[in-house]
């Protein structure tokens, strides 16, 4: 690899971390993508105003989702949009409304619900932070973070000595319960919270969504430091590549084509069906609106998803060197050897032929290689939210990710090749390779 791409690719994973460091909850991500898409030149889009459909870059953020577009100087009768998709939800623990408990020993404890698919075990031993929104009284909101503040510490081993020949057993109402203070010290969890969050005091918070997630920063590692571990990469390994590829792609903007657009999701760890979810209307809305303010009918509208495709970008799974046989034996996607195209023929996953062309074309003109993920006959596949979109917008759509080990854990691991190149074939993709 040459000296200059060596270094792209170094500046490129440090991005990665400091996003991966501003995004603790989708809330935050959605923030940070549209800040920065405003700081490159993007408009900020309002949904309770006219819709702009105007040449170059806008921004809306709903909630956790955030959905970006670029409309070019011009816009043919036959353009469609070229669609990229991600989520920016993770597995976490959900704080409940009663907020905290105290066991009769004295132990202060945040009430939590198990969101997304988790691997338990990894999150014990772990800081918690918390982070999420705080929704006032008046209707305004507050973004909140914060630091180390809780754990689910593990019963030692003198007191289950079983635990290794028996394996861990885990309750999750009982077990996954975080400890944050003993004999209260600190009084009201949720003042702490609106203290960090820049208020005086809780008295005018209404409401709130705010999960616990590792405090942990992301850390490099590696004999040159090629592995990326950090929580929440599943899915903001889609989310980064995503909006550095249409900040780069704004810096150059084509002057004609279809019009890009960036949809990051959330709740798609829980099965998207929320008015933020792929399963709900936020990305028809955005596609309809724009194509209303661009002039079309319903069968203008109609015409123009017909010559749309989506990339859904979602973390894929890399061989793994311990349980190789759990894989595919003849399908063997490696991290560090570009993104994967995910393939199932019971439509677990969107692709199909034509979607696998198109990909491999946008990664022939970005000049990165592709792998291929189909999943062991033996076990059952997970989803995405790439066959929601087929089925809601019956458009083009092909699923793809970068590599990953240890997904669904409290720190997941990926790496910086995949990431650069991942961006880079989206940048291809929008194009109009």
């Amino acid at each position: 690899m040459a000296q200059l791409e060596l270094d792209a690719v170094h500046a490129n994973a440090v991005d990665y971390q400091h996003f991966l460091l501003d995004s603790p909850s989708p809330y935050h991500a959605a923030e940070v993508v549209a800040q920065r898409l405003v700081d490159a030149g993007f408009t900020r889009a309002c949904e309770r105003q006219p819709w702009d459909a105007s040449p170059g870059g806008h921004v809306m953020v709903r909630d956790g989702a955030v959905a970006a577009w670029v409309v070019p100087a011009s816009v043919a009768d036959d353009a469609g949009f070229r669609i990229v998709g991600a989520h920016t939800d993770s597995p976490a623990f959900s704080v409940k409304p009663s907020v905290q408990s105290t066991t009769p020993d004295g132990w202060g404890q945040i009430d939590v619900e198990v969101y997304g698919g988790m691997m338990w075990n990894s999150w014990l031993d772990r800081e918690l932070t918390l982070a999420g929104r705080l929704v006032l009284t008046d209707g305004s909101v507050v973004l909140a973070r914060t630091g180390p503040i809780a754990r689910i510490p593990q019963l030692a081993i003198h007191l289950d000595r079983n635990v290794n020949p028996d394996g861990l057993k885990l309750d999750p109402q009982q077990h996954l319960h975080p400890v944050w203070t003993v004999d209260n010290p600190s009084g009201d969890l949720l003042e702490h919270v609106a203290r960090t969050a820049g208020l005086d005091d809780a008295s005018g918070v209404a409401s709130f969504d705010l999960i616990l997630t590792p405090s942990q920063g992301p850390g490099f590692f590696g004999d040159i430091g090629q592995f990326v571990a950090a929580s929440r990469q599943d899915n903001l390994s889609s989310v980064h590549p995503g909006l550095v590829a249409l900040e780069r792609l704004a810096a150059d903007a084509p002057q004609s084509g279809d019009i890009t657009v960036f949809m990051c999701f959330d709740h798609e760890e829980v099965g998207s069906e929320s008015r933020t979810g792929a399963a709900g209307p936020i990305l028809e809305t955005v596609l309809r609106r724009t194509a209303a303010a661009l002039g079309r009918d319903e069968d203008g509208y109609e015409r123009m998803l017909a010559a749309s495709s989506c990339v859904s970008a979602d973390a894929a799974h890399s061989v793994h060197p311990n349980y190789a046989g759990h894989h595919d034996p003849d399908n063997r996607p490696v991290m560090g050897r570009g993104p994967i195209i995910k393939i199932n023929s019971k439509q677990r996953y969107a692709t199909d032929a034509q979607g696998i062309a198109l990909w491999n074309r946008a990664c022939a003109a970005a000049g990165v290689a592709s792998q291929s993920f189909v999943g062991n006959n033996a076990m059952p596949c997970g989803s995405t939210i790439g066959p929601i979109t087929a089925t809601r917008l019956g458009i083009l759509t092909v699923d793809v990710g970068v590599g990953l080990l240890s997904m669904h854990s409290a720190r997941e691991m990926s790496h910086v090749d995949d990431l650069f190149a991942l961006s880079a074939a989206l940048e291809a993709y929008w194009r109009g390779a």
